[in-house]
């Protein structure tokens, strides 16, 4: 089982930690003529050997293979009005082509001891991290182009920071059972964001404010659950 943790991982840290948004740029704007396509496609295989050693090429070769598919189809097919369904979309098909070539190639592992739980935490991490935070900002996406925010203020990618310390701290919290100390942790947010709400007067950046935090929270709490469970299964 392990192994399907190590795939999820190398797929999580290729798509969302090692590929910078001016690749994704280059790859909508070029398409199947991106170098950075080919490069991100080049980052997946090696994450794949790095984690299971070099007598795994094939395996490796094959998801390279089936990301690169998956990824040229979102390329051609999505549209300005259809990015964040695509989004979406692209992680499922990404998530099922490693589920099937796991359970091809490594289904006797399903009955073996889960140990160690390093992938099980690892995986989590880089979920509520890494990729909630982009997955929180398509998805709002569709509201964000509505808010004014030419006169805000703030330090550069601190909200993407805030973000992804907030949701750390709630797996944290749900991990060790600490379930009071989520309910302090969301009173001080309401606490510091009231000022800047009640100073804005603007009811689309309230709703704005309260589905992020809702879906940061969530998708937290939610990971932090489904860890403990699959931990617990040992």
């Amino acid at each position: 089982m392990i192994s399907l943790f190590q795939l999820i991982l190398a797929h999580l840290l290729g798509d969302f930690l090692f590929q910078p948004n001016s690749w994704v740029v280059d790859k909508e704007k070029k398409k199947a003529t991106s170098p950075k396509l080919y490069l991100h496609l080049l980052i997946h295989g090696v994450l794949i050997l790095t984690f299971f050693g070099l007598k795994f090429w094939g395996l490796a070769i094959l998801l390279s293979l089936s990301h690169g598919i998956i990824d040229l189809s979102k390329l051609y097919f999505q549209k300005s009005t259809t990015r964040t369904a695509w989004f979406f979309i692209d992680q499922i098909g990404h998530l099922i082509s490693i589920l099937g070539v796991w359970w091809f190639l490594f289904r006797p592992e399903v009955f073996f001891d889960w140990k160690p739980y390093f992938w099980i935490y690892a995986t989590s991490l880089v979920l509520v991290t890494q990729v909630a935070g982009i997955a929180i900002q398509v998805g709002l996406s569709q509201w964000s182009k509505d808010l004014d925010l030419s006169e805000e203020s703030s330090l550069k990618n601190a909200g993407k920071y805030i973000g992804m310390l907030e949701r750390l701290f709630v797996f944290s919290f749900v991990i060790l059972g600490q379930w009071e100390a989520i309910g302090f942790l969301l009173a001080a947010k309401s606490v510091f964001r009231f000022g800047d709400l009640r100073k804005a007067k603007d009811r689309k950046l309230t709703e704005y404010i309260l589905i992020g935090t809702l879906l940061s929270f969530g998708i937290s709490i939610t990971v932090g659950l489904l860890t403990n469970w699959l931990v617990s299964l040992n």
